[in-house]
């Protein structure tokens, strides 16, 4: 029989071989996790029920053995009754947790970290990538504000990102600079405040090539400690700064000759600084080719991006140039793969430039690429918002695309028609051949982003419709892609496809009135993987994604296996909060305010979510009753039968279409 091991480097887990362990509640998880902690070390039963409760109830001591007990099961179920315990043993005044050393995941990456420091330098990073690769999530997650787990937590965290800027430092030294530049950027997206990773991200750029893209994340790095701390960056980065527009020598790659072309091309681009005027109209395009290339990084990248990108279409909406003003909104293409917006109040300006700027467009031909742009733009900034005026754009900018037989032109269009692509359910057969298209394109033509963008998409449409072999092969190849071209945000939408995986194989009921239920440790598994993908949003740069996420993937999970719904209303529901407020409503057997909130409830929004809101809907009215409620629900689902709600999204689902369909025609049938 494989021996169990455990896992605290995200949520805290058991296992035996692949299978996970049923731990039953929070507080049998929580007594594992202080006994895990420990250390094999004895805790007394006294320490236990003083870390478990604020205030212990009078039967507390009780409680704690019976946990214990419930956790002796589940690790030894084959030990004979009345056998000593072997692995969870009683020991004077408490328990220990006799677990094997590399039993524990937060062990073996100790142990990987302090032997990467014995190897030589060549084979220290494959090492400390291996180590890296226990993390889950944030170490004893779920307990993260327990006082007995904040000194172990911190402990492990700062040892993690010590282990990421060392393994970088190792690669910059070792000539691999380039491998080190993804995981830095993503480690900054989390952590913005660790000045070395500042310092060995702009090296590792630098000795890349990417002199501009150096200097740009060392003035991320003083904008960001001036702005929020009120402190100038320390001397090693004030150094590097220094070396780098002074091209020092001592900073270029270890035994390789300074590149004469790059020099060149480095001296053309200061030439070109000094001599072209600040704000002058070659300025601004090449602006918003900056921010596009920010855009791309995640992070704070996005964020800059977006800050300063309406900055740029005034000002050239301001020259009175239309042509100009065109280039400059439409040379923004981005590729996008969420149908909701970051900042709806900036999309909606962006879209406004847009369409004063087809208004005085000439109407040459020659005009009909920027033309295109303008329409890509409007189709691509509408998302999410529920208007004849996206489609009408996206198909037009498609058609000009394609009789101008410009690749680039037409994966820029392709995306605005994908954004539109989500005014119904049912829709995913269509955004797969979009994703196909792009991926195409991507190959073909050298379109990096929009070949990535492709991948997902056919991940998303394929996992709508259920074929997760398929999804698996375009995660993989989207996940490919991102490493070789340093594309970080890819990691998010991959991880949470990751979980909405795991959702899926833990079992589905065949509907949400006819569910056979499914084990707690799946629905462990399933809520620690949401929780762990949730995680890399942080930082991310993408709110639109963000807000109202996880909880909207938690109410999934319980409803796709026929659970009662329980929603927490002090939680972050951000757009999805007007689904969620009923079934608060309901629990406090308030049943006509949350009749009321269900009728009140709008269509839900032309995005990937489309399906799993409205089977929220569903829910809903299954609950209450509701038969008008019932039958536009089904109206609107039934497009998607066959398919598995909300997993259009690539990040969460409702359970199968049919299954909610199934019990609203047995509600109506009654």
């Amino acid at each position: 029989m494989d021996a169990v091991t455990f896992g605290v480097l995200g949520a805290v887990t058991a296992g035996r071989g692949p299978h996970p362990l049923a731990l039953k509640g929070p507080r049998h998880r929580a007594v594992l996790a202080r006994l895990i902690l420990a250390r094999r070390r004895v805790v007394p039963v006294a320490r236990l029920v003083e870390d478990l409760w604020e205030t212990p109830p009078p039967r507390a001591v009780g409680a704690v053995r019976t946990f214990v007990g419930d956790l002796r099961r589940a690790l030894e179920p084959d030990r004979p009754p009345r056998a000593p315990a072997r692995l969870l043993v009683t020991e004077g005044p408490g328990y220990a947790l006799r677990a094997a050393p590399d039993a524990v995941d937060a062990w073996r990456f100790e142990a990987a970290v302090a032997e990467a420091d014995r190897l030589p330098a060549a084979q220290a990073p494959d090492r400390l990538r291996t180590a890296l690769g226990e993390w889950r999530g944030p170490a004893y997650a779920e307990f993260g504000t327990e006082d007995w787990a904040r000194g172990e937590r911190s402990r492990l965290t700062e040892l993690r990102l010590r282990a990421v800027e060392r393994r970088a430092e190792l690669l910059v030294e070792l000539g691999r600079a380039a491998e080190a530049v993804p995981d830095l950027d993503a480690h900054l997206t989390e952590h913005p405040w660790r000045e070395e990773s500042w310092r060995l991200l702009a090296l590792a750029l630098y000795r890349t090539g990417r002199q501009a893209d150096a200097l740009a994340v060392l003035r991320r790095a003083r904008a960001l400690l001036a702005g929020r701390l009120g402190i100038d960056p320390g001397p090693r980065l004030r150094r590097l700064e220094a070396g780098i527009l002074a091209q020092d020598p001592e900073l270029d790659p270890p035994g390789e000759p300074a590149d004469a072309a790059a020099r060149l091309w480095t001296r053309a681009t200061e030439a070109y600084d000094r001599t072209v005027a600040a704000g002058a109209r070659a300025r601004l395009e090449s602006t918003v080719g900056l921010l596009r290339s920010l855009a791309v990084t995640g992070g704070g990248g996005l964020e800059a991006a977006r800050e300063h990108r309406m900055a740029a279409v005034q000002a050239a909406e301001e020259t009175g140039d239309a042509d100009l003003a065109a280039r400059v909104i439409g040379a923004y293409d981005v590729p996008a793969n969420w149908t909701r917006s970051d900042d709806p109040e900036l999309a909606r300006r962006i879209v406004e430039a847009a369409e004063r700027t087809l208004a005085v467009l000439p109407g040459a031909p020659s005009a009909d690429a920027a033309r295109c742009r303008l329409l890509a733009t409007v189709a691509l900034e509408s998302r999410g918002v529920r208007s004849p005026r996206g489609p009408r754009a996206a198909a037009e900018a498609e058609d000009i695309a394609r009789r101008l037989d410009d690749p680039a032109l037409l994966a820029f269009a392709l995306n605005g028609v994908f954004m539109q692509s989500c005014t119904r359910a049912g829709l995913a057969p269509r955004r797969d051949a979009i994703g196909a298209e792009l991926v195409t394109l991507g190959l073909r033509h050298g379109l990096v982003n929009h070949e990535v963008l492709g991948h997902l998409i056919r991940l998303q449409a394929r996992a709508a419709l259920a074929d997760l072999t398929a999804a698996d092969e375009h995660a993989r190849a989207a996940d490919r892609l991102a490493e070789r071209h340093e594309r970080p945000l890819v990691a998010v939408f991959t991880a949470w496809y990751r979980a909405l995986r795991e959702a899926v194989s833990a079992g589905s009921s065949p509907g949400p009135s006819d569910s056979p239920g499914s084990s707690g440790s799946s629905r462990d598994s399933a809520e620690a993987a949401y929780r762990s993908a949730a995680a890399r949003l942080d930082g991310a740069g993408m709110p639109g994604l963000e807000r109202g996420l996880l909880p909207l993937a938690l109410l999934g999970l319980r409803l796709s296996r026929g659970r009662p719904a329980r929603v927490d209303p002090g939680a972050d529901w951000g757009p999805y909060r007007p689904w969620a407020e009923p079934f608060a409503l309901l629990a406090e057997g308030r049943d006509t305010e949350a009749r009321d909130a269900l009728r009140a409830l709008p269509e839900p929004p032309p995005d990937l979510l489309y399906e799993a809101l409205c089977c929220a809907e569903a829910a809903l009215a299954l609950a209450l009753g509701d038969r008008p409620a019932l039958r536009r629900t089904y109206d609107r689902l039934l497009p998607a039968a066959g398919e598995l709600a909300g997993a259009g999204s690539g990040l969460l689902t409702f359970g199968p279409v049919d299954g909610w369909l199934a019990a609203i025609r047995r509600a109506l049938e009654e």
